[in-house]
Formats: structure tokens, sequence, C-alpha cells
């Protein structure tokens, strides 16, 4: 799995953040356990947002890019292959 981008993680942060103030207001609710579940789905929307933000191509390039081995020489190969 690619490293989230730093859009990636702002939004995520924000939304989170911002939702949470969001429906704590709105829901108006004073009980720990009003709290931790509204927390938990602002959570789940912040993380819901920070992966379906769209990749940047260069990004996706950069994730896929595997260096290829250097081939081995010739004297290796059969000094192997006589074992």
């Amino acid at each position: 799995m690619p490293r989230p981008t730093a859009a990636q993680l702002a939004y995520g942060s924000a939304t989170v953040v911002f939702a949470t103030v969001a429906m704590l207001l709105l829901s108006g609710t004073t009980t720990a356990v009003g709290v931790a579940l509204i927390g938990l789905a602002a959570l789940a929307l912040g993380l819901l947002v920070a992966v379906t933000l769209p990749v940047p191509a260069a990004a996706r390039r950069r994730t896929t890019y595997t260096p290829a081995r250097p081939p081995v020489p010739a004297e290796r190969r059969e000094h192997s292959l006589r074992r």
C-alpha cells in the first residue's frame, strides 16, 4: 500500500476535526458514550475521505516502480550449474 500524500493527511485530519465539532454541536450530547461514538464516526469519515482522495499520477508511478536486478555474469551461472 502506498504512503498517504500530504494532501490526504491534511484533508483527512480536517474532516475529523470539523465533523467532530459539527456532530457535537448538532447532537447536543453530554454523555461520554455519545462523545465517544461521535469521535469514532468522525475518525471513520476522515479515513474514508483520506482513502478516496485521488492520488496524483506522479505518486502512482513512484509507488509501482521496481528496480531491475543486475544480470548475473555468465561465469557465475555456469559455476552454479556445475554443483
